[in-house]
């Protein structure tokens, strides 16, 4: 089996493979600093839960956008799995091209993606990530990933509602009733969920204008992905695996000698 590991600026997210099948998937908050016996006791703890043995555990695919932690997990997959993690980043193969002005400043997160989304959808097409960020990434039809959009992801938002407008609370990230909310939390939500949705409308539509890519395919993934793609006809697909299967496909690329 492989263990695959998405280290992102909210949370830990581990997906467990058996070929190329999903079986299992769970999370830990990335905020609370932990030692590498701490990640390693909670990772075989997660796996004991989940029926898992270490022994069944073949290889580690990782990707990380927070560098400080990374030195702690990693001791804890060689110590305490005994494995040692293939990590995402320059020199490793992944099948599309990063070109642009800093290749090696493009995430990791956004790189595993994107090789996602061209491996299952082919090219060209538009992945947009709704996590602490929302990114809105294109690779054209010939795997080059040049072009993309960062811009402020739901909990940022409500982050910088809550913290700097001292009259306004912290809230629930849910769809309200109606866009025309008539108290102070239904109208955060909502200034919240569709101004999210006329943003990724806006942008969808912008991209495809000027790359002339009119019939786009434009996939979605991330924890708050769904409920936007649910509200939108800018988004073709939902696939609330992408960044694990990416994660599983870079190191089958790297197993077997696949192609940069």
């Amino acid at each position: 089996m492989l263990l695959v590991v998405d280290v992102g600026n909210t949370n830990i997210t581990f997906g467990v493979y058996k070929g190329k099948e999903l079986k299992k998937s769970f999370r830990i908050t990335t905020k609370l600093p932990r030692t590498s016996d701490e990640f390693g006791i909670a990772i075989m703890e997660l796996l004991r839960i989940n029926g898992i043995s270490l022994q069944e555990i073949a290889g580690i695919s990782m990707a990380s956008v927070v560098p400080n932690i990374m030195h702690s997990l990693t001791g804890a997959m060689v110590r305490y799995i005994g494995q040692e993690p293939l990590i995402v980043g320059p020199g490793v193969k992944t099948g599309i091209k990063v070109a642009g002005e800093n290749p090696r400043g493009v995430g990791a997160d956004r790189i595993v993606d994107a090789v996602a989304a061209y491996e299952k959808y082919g090219g060209p097409v538009l992945v947009l990530d709704f996590g602490t960020a929302t990114t809105y990434d294109l690779v054209r039809e010939d795997g080059t990933f040049r072009e993309g959009v960062t811009a402020p992801g739901l909990r940022i938002s409500l982050m910088a509602l809550s913290q700097e407008a001292a009259k306004l609370p912290e809230v629930e990230i849910k769809k309200p009733k109606s866009i025309l909310a008539q108290e102070t939390v239904a109208s955060m939500q909502a200034g919240l969920v569709y101004g999210q949705i006329g943003q990724t409308e806006y942008i969808v539509r912008q991209m495809k204008k000027e790359t002339g890519y009119d019939h786009l395919k434009v996939v979605a993934t991330g924890g708050l992905g769904r409920m936007i793609s649910e509200e939108t006809d800018a988004i073709d697909i939902y696939d609330s695996a992408l960044t694990l299967d990416g994660l599983r496909i870079i190191y089958e690329k790297n197993r077997t000698g696949g192609r940069e």
